[in-house]
């Protein structure tokens, strides 16, 4: 039973966000921390690397869960959580300061993707397919690709084992100097 869960609208209380507020996207229950959107907003500088280009990257730090309360969703204004059980045992988050229910609403996760539009839009890549790479940009006619095969043995097929010593004869002999 936790006070505060993911989805659930806060208040910053203390700290240089105070008096901000916004909506939990996780809590790390075993550190008593939660990330709130938009609050403590850290900046990291990525470097370059072959495969991408630097970039500055700005991302929201995790606040121990002391330093925020719980909005209520009736006066807007922060309270704290008690619970109300039902004959069942069943707990229901209520605010202290006007006895509202909480209800949390499910955060939705911030993709940084941009969205694929429908999947007949999105055409297969030309390296899928299957053939010579000619074939595959669609150099020439039909007949220039039949011709284009390799005739013969290729360097492939050609046997590249060693000799055994006994069939190789040569006018000089394995010692030395004579």
């Amino acid at each position: 039973m936790r006070k505060i869960r993911t989805g659930d609208t806060v208040v910053v209380i203390t700290g240089k966000d105070k008096g901000k507020t916004g909506v939990i996207l996780k809590v790390m229950a075993e550190q008593q921390r939660v990330v709130v959107a938009d609050i403590n907003m850290r900046t990291r500088h990525m470097p370059k690397t072959q495969s991408r280009a630097g970039q500055i990257m700005k991302y929201e730090a995790s606040i121990h869960w002391s330093n925020v309360m719980l909005l209520d969703p009736k006066t807007k204004k922060r309270t704290r959580v008690g619970f109300l059980f039902d004959e069942k045992g069943k707990a229901t988050r209520i605010a202290k300061r006007s006895g509202e229910a909480i209800v949390a609403v499910k955060a939705a996760a911030q993709s940084k993707k941009k969205p694929i539009a429908d999947a007949e839009s999105v055409k297969a890549p030309a390296a899928s397919k299957k053939g010579p790479f000619w074939k595959k940009i669609g150099f020439g006619s039909a007949e220039m690709n039949d011709r284009a095969e390799v005739e013969g043995p290729t360097h492939m097929q050609v046997d590249h084992s060693v000799p055994d010593q006994l069939e190789r004869q040569t006018g000089r002999s394995a010692s030395r100097g004579t």
